[in-house]
C-alpha cells in the first residue's frame, strides 16, 4: 500500500487511480533512462538545441517539425534569409553552422525566419538566451549571449541545506525601487537585498524573471523560457543578484511559470512552426480562456524536454535554489479549476485530471531534487490535490510545500465583512491548521495576489484613506491604532500556526498602502503604484517602522526557536468571550487577544509543561507602536490545580504575546 494511503485511510477507494498515475510516471521515467540514459541528460536539450559553440564556429538547432523551411537571419547577413538555409532531420530538427569569420558575435540580433503553411515569418528562437526591445516600434529581438569571460561565481560558502526555517520574501525586481519606472536586477541587488537580510529573511521568491513582453502582466506571460527579462538587466547581472544573495545567506526561488504561455505570435512559441499544435494542445484545448494564453501539451517529448530543459537551465546556469510553481491548478485539470468546487476526492483522481501535467510535476521535482538535493519546490494550487507535498514514490507529485492560499481569503473575508467582536477563535484555529497530514505549507497573510488594484494590502483594508493623514507619530487615531495593532497580530498568528514556512510581499512588512496597478492605458502609462515607498519606512518620524521592526523581531523567534520546522502547534485555549487563541508550538506559548476592549488581569490557561516562563515578544511593546501595558521581566511561574498546570497573565486586548519556559 502507497504511504500516502497509509496517511489518510478515505483516500484508499482511489488506490488504483493513485497507483495507475505512479505507474505511469515510474513508466516514462524507465522509458527516459533506457533511452536517454538518465533523466538528467535528457533533460539537457538546452545544450543541444540553440545556439552552441563548435570548432568551425556555432551551431544553431530548432525543433520545428510542421515548418516548410527556416533560415537564420540577422544584421550579422544582412537579414538574408538565402545566407544561413537550415536543413531537416527525421527529427524534425533544423540546423545551420555559422562559420567564426560570418561576424555573428555577442549581442548581434537575429531572428529565425519560418516558411510554413501560415506564410514566412521572423521568429525569435525558442532557447534564446536574451532578448531585447526596440523602443521605436517595441519590437523584441533575440540577442546572442555569448560574453567574452564567463561570469565568477563567489557564492561556494552559501549551504542551502542549512535553511530550516524557510521565510520567504517574495519580490519583483521592476518594481522594488521608489522611483516612478521600472528597477533594475542590478538596483534590487545593491538597493534592496541589504534591507532583506537586515530584516531576517533567508529566502527571496523572485517574480517576473523570464522575459515577458507586457510588464504589466507581472511576468505571468512569458515568450522567451530562457532568458532573463532585459528589462531588468542582462543574465549576468541577474547572476549577481542571486551571487550576492547567496552570500547574504539568503537562498533564491524562481516564480517560474510552466502552466501557460504567452499567446503573442510574434515573441513567443505561438504557432512556431506553422502547424498549430507544436507546443501547445490545438484548438481550444490549447487556449486558456481566463488568461487570454496559450496551454503546453506535456504528454509531447520535445515539450517536456523543453520544459524540464528549463529548470535544468536556471538551476545550473543561475544558480537559483528552487522554484514557485504557478498556476498548478491549471495544469493538473483539463477544467482548469474554473468553477469547479473541489468537494469531493473524485475530482482529484477521476474524469477532468491532465494525467500528462501530473506525470511532467512528477518529472519535475524529481529532477530538480537531482541536481540540488536540497532545492525548494512550492506548488500554487488551490485545488488541495492530496499528495502534492508527498514523496513520488509514496505516491505523491514530490513538492516541498504549497502555497496556504485558503489564509489570506480568510484574512480579507474577516475584514470585510465581520466586525472585530464578530471573529471566530475557532475559526481562525481552523483555517490556520487545514492541512493535510505530512504535506508542509507556505502560510501567509497577504501576497502579490492581495495587493493588485481591485484589491487591498492588509495595511489598506485595516487603515484605508486614515493612512495618508495620521501616520505620523503623535498623531493618536484610533483607526491607525487598531490596523497596526492587528496588523502584527495576524501576521504572528499566521506565521507561527499557519504552517512549516512564511512568505511575505515586498514592503507589506512595513504596511505598505494602497494596491499595485502597472503602467496601462487605463491609467495613463503611471508607475505611480508599481513601486514600493521606502523613504516611509525610513522616516522614524512616522509609524511604518513600528511594523518593520515587529517584522524582524518575529522572524527572529521563528527561526532562532525552529518554529516553523517544528510539529504543528497544539490548541491551548480558544475564548470567544474575550477573542483570546492560544496554543502551543516549539515550546513556546503564542497568546492572542483579538477583543476590541476586553484586557483581562490574572488570565488563567493550561500550559503543557510547569515551569517559569518569561516573555520572548511583545506586540504591545512601544517600540513595536504598542501600549507598553505588560511588564516584560516578568517571570509568571506555573501553579497546579485540578486539570494540570496552569499560568496567569495580564492579557491585554488587541496583542500578542509569545512566552518561553525558562
Amino acid at each position: 500500500m502507497l504511504k500516502i494511503i497509509q496517511d489518510d485511510p478515505w483516500l484508499a477507494p482511489y488506490e488504483p487511480d493513485i497507483q495507475s498515475r505512479f505507474d505511469y510516471f515510474k513508466s516514462e521515467l524507465d522509458r527516459i533512462q533506457f533511452q536517454y540514459g538518465d533523466l538528467l541528460k535528457y533533460a539537457s536539450r538546452h545544450q543541444e538545441l540553440g545556439f552552441q559553440k563548435t570548432k568551425a564556429g556555432v551551431s544553431y538547432k530548432e525543433w520545428a517539425p510542421g515548418a516548410q523551411a527556416l533560415s537564420l537571419v540577422g544584421d550579422f547577413n544582412n537579414w538574408d534569409e538565402n545566407a544561413h538555409p537550415m536543413q531537416k532531420d527525421e527529427n524534425g530538427i533544423w540546423e545551420v553552422e555559422i562559420k567564426k569569420d560570418e561576424g555573428l558575435a555577442h549581442l548581434s540580433p537575429i531572428k529565425v525566419r519560418v516558411t510554413s503553411a501560415n506564410g514566412k515569418h521572423d521568429r525569435i528562437p525558442a532557447y534564446i538566451k536574451y532578448a531585447t526591445q526596440n523602443e521605436e516600434d517595441y519590437d523584441f529581438t533575440g540577442r546572442v549571449w555569448d560574453p567574452e569571460k564567463a561570469f565568477k561565481w563567489t557564492d561556494t560558502k552559501f549551504k542551502l541545506a542549512e535553511i530550516k526555517n524557510p521565510v520567504i520574501y517574495e519580490c519583483h525586481p521592476g518594481m522594488a525601487q521608489e522611483k516612478e519606472g521600472v528597477g533594475t536586477f542590478k538596483e534590487f541587488e545593491e538597493n534592496i537585498l541589504p534591507r532583506i537580510k537586515d530584516l531576517g529573511y533567508n529566502c527571496i521568491q523572485l517574480m517576473a524573471v523570464a522575459e515577458h513582453p507586457y510588464y504589466g502582466s507581472f511576468g505571468y506571460h512569458v515568450a522567451n523560457f530562457y532568458a532573463p527579462s532585459s528589462r531588468f538587466g542582462t543574465p549576468e547581472e541577474l547572476k549577481s543578484l542571486v551571487n550576492a544573495a547567496h552570500k547574504m545567506g539568503i537562498a533564491v526561488i524562481m516564480d517560474v511559470v510552466h502552466s501557460h504561455a504567452v499567446k503573442n505570435f510574434s515573441e513567443g512559441l505561438n504557432d512556431f512552426d506553422g502547424s498549430g499544435n507544436q507546443y501547445f494542445h490545438e484548438g481550444g484545448r490549447g487556449y486558456h480562456t481566463g488568461w487570454d494564453s496559450k496551454l503546453f501539451n506535456y504528454g509531447k517529448e520535445e515539450v517536456s524536454r523543453f520544459l524540464l530543459s528549463n529548470l535544468h537551465y536556471w538551476l545550473e546556469e543561475f544558480h537559483f535554489d528552487g522554484f514557485r510553481f504557478d498556476g498548478v491548478t491549471s495544469m493538473l485539470y483539463h477544467h482548469h479549476g474554473e468553477g469547479v468546487s473541489f468537494d469531493h476526492y473524485d475530482k482529484y483522481f477521476k474524469e477532468g485530471v491532465d494525467w500528462d501535467a501530473v506525470r511532467y510535476l512528477q518529472l519535475a521535482n524529481t529532477l530538480i531534487h537531482e541536481i540540488k538535493s536540497n532545492a525548494i519546490t512550492i506548488a500554487e494550487d488551490m485545488s488541495g490535490m492530496p499528495g502534492t507535498c508527498q514523496a513520488i514514490e509514496e505516491g505523491g507529485l514530490g513538492f516541498d510545500y504549497r502555497l496556504g492560499m485558503g489564509i489570506p481569503d480568510n484574512w480579507i473575508k474577516w475584514l470585510k465583512h465581520k466586525q472585530d467582536e464578530e471573529w471566530g477563535m475557532q475559526e481562525i484555529w481552523n483555517v490556520l491548521g487545514n492541512r493535510r497530514y505530512g504535506e508542509k505549507t507556505v502560510a501567509y497573510a497577504e501576497s502579490h495576489d492581495q495587493a493588485m488594484v481591485g484589491d487591498k494590502t492588509l495595511a489598506f483594508w485595516l487603515m484605508d484613506k486614515e493612512m495618508y493623514w495620521h501616520m505620523k507619530k503623535g498623531d493618536d487615531n484610533l483607526i491607525i491604532d487598531r490596523g497596526i495593532a492587528l496588523h502584527k497580530m495576524i501576521r504572528l498568528v499566521t506565521a507561527s500556526a499557519g504552517g512549516e514556512a512564511y512568505l511575505n510581499f515586498i514592503g507589506n512588512e512595513f504596511g505598505h498602502p494602497e494596491w499595485m496597478d502597472f503602467p496601462r492605458e487605463g491609467n495613463n502609462w503611471s508607475y505611480k503604484y508599481a513601486r514600493r515607498q521606502w523613504s516611509l519606512v525610513d522616516n522614524k518620524e512616522l509609524k511604518y517602522h513600528y511594523l518593520n521592526d515587529f517584522e524582524e523581531a518575529m522572524l527572529d523567534v521563528l527561526k532562532s526557536e525552529n518554529v516553523l520546522q517544528a510539529a504543528p502547534a497544539n490548541l491551548l485555549n480558544v475564548d470567544e468571550t474575550n477573542k483570546v487563541l492560544i496554543f502551543e508550538r516549539a515550546n513556546l506559548i503564542f497568546v492572542f487577544n483579538f477583543h476590541p476592549n476586553n484586557s483581562v488581569p490574572d488570565y488563567e490557561f493550561w500550559v503543557p509543561k510547569a515551569g517559569k516562563f518569561k516573555y520572548l515578544l511583545n506586540s504591545d511593546d512601544a517600540k513595536f507602536g504598542g501600549h507598553e501595558r505588560i511588564d516584560q521581566s516578568t517571570i509568571h511561574e506555573s501553579f497546579k490545580k485540578e486539570g494540570g498546570d496552569f499560568i496567569k497573565i495580564y492579557c491585554v486586548n488587541r496583542a500578542a504575546l509569545v512566552l518561553k519556559r525558562k
